[in-house]
């Protein structure tokens, strides 16, 4: 390995499913593609389908088949639409019947290419084809590097409601090319900001402290890179933590330390999502008017201090401009809340925050519709 171009290693060690692998963090990563999956896969691994979509593939594609093929893969690549909608049942069809047609084996590979969407898609592939083979993830987004890439789920969504699809599916490795994050659009820069504050928001006040100061600092990621890789490190090394506590998300778990927490802001970012056909808002985005909704219930219900609600709108606010939401009906929101997939005997389970750094679970009964209602009015105009 090049160890010039890996700044940091974050290792993740899965007692439930037995499983092993590496997050690798550094500029030019790129390139150690081919090495990584010939060292974790063995001389057996023949074929490589890299899975991504046109512009992510127009910008760093040469670069990773070139990887694969330096390391004896036999690379083809399957190119998806750009955007959460194309997260459907039909892309992934599409996606098993291309696996399908250039004959992967048991022993070959997907390599994931891109952001969330490309990552939850690929990696729901690699579990379904030949009931699982493996996959590396190679997120080129923010939010992806630091959030959907570490953990394992993948899943597509339903007209019904986002990700009501999906799998429990481990990476081999996770590689993390911070320079990928120069040459993203300012929206992908935003939502994977208010990502890195929600993991910050529920676990830890230090990384919620880190990633503010770098968003303050952020004018020019170009010469951030020890900086970047230090605070991606560490948000993947808290996911791993919570994941590692709780692989699955266990029903019974309501403590601050369950897989749950980690969708605070969720709730509502599902719910704007889907009413809005998944075309105006980023993930992040909506998360980020997710956690000024929940922030507010919190404070509202008096678990949360004015001063560390203000805390976190602030910080929110740094993360850049969001979406509109003025034409947006507050009980059309509440409505679409019905399909969260997080219920529980028929129950919302809202994520809450106590403090900046510590969240807690509570049961839909303790947050009163006049509450609820007040909370999505004010969140929906707490980033203006």
């Amino acid at each position: 390995m090049n160890h010039k171009q890996i700044s940091r290693c974050v290792s993740v060690r899965l007692k439930q499913s037995n499983c092993c692998y590496d997050i690798l963090v550094g500029p030019g990563s790129l390139d150690l593609v081919g090495e990584e999956a010939r060292s974790g896969l063995g001389q057996r691994a023949r074929s490589a389908v890299v899975i991504s979509n046109r512009k992510v593939m127009s910008l760093y594609g040469k670069r990773v088949i070139e990887s694969l093929s330096r390391s004896d893969f036999k690379v083809t690549t399957f190119l998806i639409g750009d955007g959460e909608r194309y997260k459907s049942f039909a892309t992934l069809q599409g996606a098993l019947s291309f696996l399908a047609t250039v004959g992967l084996e048991r022993s070959d590979l997907v390599v994931a290419l891109g952001g969330g969407v490309v990552g939850d898609l690929a990696g729901l592939a690699a579990a379904l084809y030949l009931r699982g083979i493996p996959y590396i993830q190679v997120p080129t987004t923010l939010l992806a590097q630091i959030d959907a890439s570490v953990g394992g789920k993948t899943a597509v969504n339903l007209p019904q409601g986002k990700n009501l699809v999906g799998a429990f599916h481990q990476p081999r490795a996770v590689i993390v090319d911070i320079k990928t994050l120069c040459t993203l659009p300012q929206r992908e820069l935003t939502a994977g900001w208010c990502e890195a504050l929600k993991q910050g928001a529920v676990g830890s006040r230090l990384l919620f402290q880190q990633t503010r100061r770098l968003l303050a600092d952020r004018s020019e990621l170009a010469n951030l890179d020890d900086r970047l890789a230090s605070l991606v490190a560490s948000q993947c090394r808290f996911k791993v933590s919570i994941v590692a506590g709780d692989e699955r998300e266990e029903l019974d778990r309501v403590d601050h330390r369950s897989r749950r927490v980690l969708n605070f802001g969720h709730t509502v970012g599902h719910a704007l999502e889907a009413v809005t056909g998944y075309r105006r808002f980023k993930h992040g985005e909506a998360v980020g008017y997710g956690m000024l909704v929940a922030g507010d219930i919190s404070r509202r219900t008096g678990l949360l201090k004015e001063s560390e609600f203000q805390r976190l709108r602030e910080a929110i606010q740094l993360c850049g401009p969001l979406p509109r939401t003025n034409d947006l009906e507050p009980r059309v929101i509440v409505n679409a809340l019905r399909r969260d997939k997080k219920q529980l005997n028929g129950h919302l389970q809202w994520i809450l925050l106590e403090s900046v750094g510590r969240a807690r679970i509570v049961d839909e009964n303790e947050v009163s519709p006049d509450i609820l209602l007040a909370s999505i009015r004010a969140g929906l105009q707490g980033a203006r």
